[in-house]
């Protein structure tokens, strides 16, 4: 089960995240997702667990706990929606050029 962990403290990092939900039964993988740029926390992460009873135990006894001085909520990871692309339809006129042919 994959699990998504918000309000995280910008100190925790992907060691301390799985070693708070190990006390729970065998993590798989544990990730704080950080910003591309700088490389700090973004303040969430997921946690993958492949036992799903341990997985449901940790969500409810971890939800709402103080860690780390925030108060962390944990859920059910939801599979990403991609979001559509903006399109604002095709090309079209926008100024410039492309007025009709050039006398000299």
């Amino acid at each position: 089960m994959n699990i998504f962990i918000s309000n995280l403290s910008f100190r925790v990092n992907d060691d301390d995240l799985a070693q708070l939900f190990e006390e729970y039964g065998q993590v798989s993988s544990a990730k704080v997702i950080t910003d591309k740029a700088t490389g700090r926390s973004r303040g969430f992460g997921f946690v993958e667990m492949a036992n799903n009873e341990e997985a449901t135990r940790a969500i409810e006894e971890l939800n709402q706990v103080e860690y780390d001085g925030r108060t962390i909520s944990v859920s059910e990871a939801k599979p990403r929606e991609e979001k559509p692309r903006n399109s604002f339809g095709g090309g079209g006129n926008r100024g410039g050029g492309n007025r009709g042919p050039r006398r000299y």
